[in-house]
């Protein structure tokens, strides 16, 4: 009788470690373009917002005599009708509005808050706080190293 030679079937070791040593390789190189994927996306719907919100300030500032919003109070005026003065209408005065369903979250600072006054300079302070009126421009609000990292520009982020 023969002795029959056998034949071992599997992977060694060595092939195994191998194949995890590439697979680490690959996913080290992937994943960090899905996380800046995910911040690009949150950046442009911010910069999405802003640009709504922006064209609104405008529609509002051509129905009601030239005034902004006071957006730093409360987004009353912009969510609900208003008079010209920009109140609530009463009786038969004409209501324009609303400008918007709700209040706009900035995604980086999860905020809708307002800060600055309108014809003035940005001030510091801004964390915390999703917009600000600089000047009389409303701005996002984000994250210094953020803003860089995605090359936001100054005429739409203020920074902190």
């Amino acid at each position: 009788m023969q002795a029959r030679k056998m034949m071992a079937k599997g992977f060694t070791l060595v092939e195994i470690l191998i194949v995890v040593v590439i697979l680490g390789i690959l996913a080290a190189i992937v994943i960090p373009q899905f996380t800046n994927a995910s911040e690009s996306a949150k950046f442009s719907s911010m910069l999405s917002q802003l640009q709504t919100i922006r064209s609104q300030v405008e529609l509002y500032k051509n129905q009601h005599n030239d005034d902004y919003p006071d957006l730093v109070t409360d987004w009353t005026q912009f969510t609900d009708e208003t008079n010209i003065d920009g109140a609530a209408p009463t009786g038969t005065e004409i209501a324009y509005g609303p400008y918007m369903q709700k209040p706009p979250v900035n995604p980086f600072m999860d905020s809708s808050a307002v800060t600055g006054t309108i014809g003035t300079d940005a001030t510091a302070g801004v964390d915390g706080f999703g917009w600000i009126w600089d000047g009389y421009v409303l701005k996002a609000v984000m994250p210094a190293d953020k803003a860089s990292e995605l090359g936001a520009s100054d005429a739409d982020v203020l920074t902190f």
